[in-house]
């Protein structure tokens, strides 16, 4: 059940962060991760109401709060780190923040077997060559590298907090719902901030007609985000948070064959080689 938990994450993340990357192609990006994350306040506080969330609520939402602020922090340095680019490196240097909520599982007493070394080891070398990492081009700026180390520590500590931020599934849609808020009120206040400096919150083009026109992308990529910090959490607490937390970081694969498949991208030869040893790395995950 862990293997499918998390691999259901993967598959959740990566097909966000495909449609969030689209969108951002004509809504900045803040605009973006604030309206997709209020529509997912709407529907999980409907959630959360109807199972009568709020009775759950105890000092374990701390870490809801906390992943709530993170996380947004997390995205920012990382779109700043693809904006200086090159992408090719940004992008999988981005997962590595996987090693947080291993390390935390190592350190917490888990040891896996050997197989599951085996994988965690494949998997993790497949997700950084499904990237398509540029070993040629133009240099990448130090600011760049710091911004991306930033956001992956960002990344495995949201992962790691939301894990521990409930323990049962009415409790859980509690905690996605706090941190959801606490997302788009930091949101908010750095697009706030933004639009201050003179930076446009709505597109050129379209303006508020092209952000109504893309709300149920907007609700597919706040959701799909959601689901996939729910089906995180669910893995790690049934199983292994290593096996969880890589297999759970295998979204970079998902992103680039949703591309090769809608926009038509072509995979490189590293990619290609990168997906076969992520998908090795998961059989040897789920069997070890």
């Amino acid at each position: 059940m862990t293997a499918l938990l998390a691999l259901a994450t993967s598959a959740l993340w990566g097909f966000a962060d495909f449609g969030g990357g689209l969108l951002t192609r004509r809504i900045p990006a803040l605009t973006v991760v604030v309206v997709s994350q209020t529509l997912a306040v709407v529907v999980l506080g409907a959630l959360v109401l109807a199972t009568g969330g709020p009775r759950e609520a105890d000092g374990a939402l701390w870490y809801a709060v906390a992943a709530g602020v993170v996380g947004p922090v997390a995205m920012l340095a990382f779109y700043r780190a693809l904006a200086l680019g090159p992408m090719g490196v940004v992008s999988p240097l981005g997962s590595v923040g996987v090693a947080v909520p291993v390390g935390i599982g190592l350190l917490l007493g888990e040891r896996p077997g050997l197989l599951q070394c085996a994988g965690i080891g494949v998997a993790v070398a497949g997700v950084l060559l499904a990237g398509g990492p540029q070993l040629r081009g133009a240099p990448v700026q130090r600011q760049a590298i710091g911004l991306t180390l930033l956001a992956a520590v960002g990344f495995g500590a949201v992962m790691a907090l939301i894990a521990e931020a409930s323990s049962t599934l009415t409790g859980l849609f509690l905690a996605l719902f706090v941190q959801r808020i606490t997302n788009v009120a930091t949101g908010g206040a750095a697009l706030w901030l933004t639009v201050r400096r003179g930076a446009p919150a709505l597109p050129e083009d379209g303006g508020w007609t092209a952000i109504r026109g893309s709300l149920g992308a907007l609700a597919f990529v706040g959701l799909a985000d959601v689901a996939a910090n729910g089906t995180y959490a669910l893995a790690a607490q049934r199983g292994p948070v290593t096996v969880a937390a890589v297999l759970a970081s295998l979204y970079p694969v998902v992103t680039a064959l949703a591309a090769r498949g809608v926009l038509g991208e072509r995979l490189k030869w590293v990619q290609t080689a990168g997906a076969g040893l992520a998908l090795l790395g998961t059989v040897l995950l789920a069997t070890g």
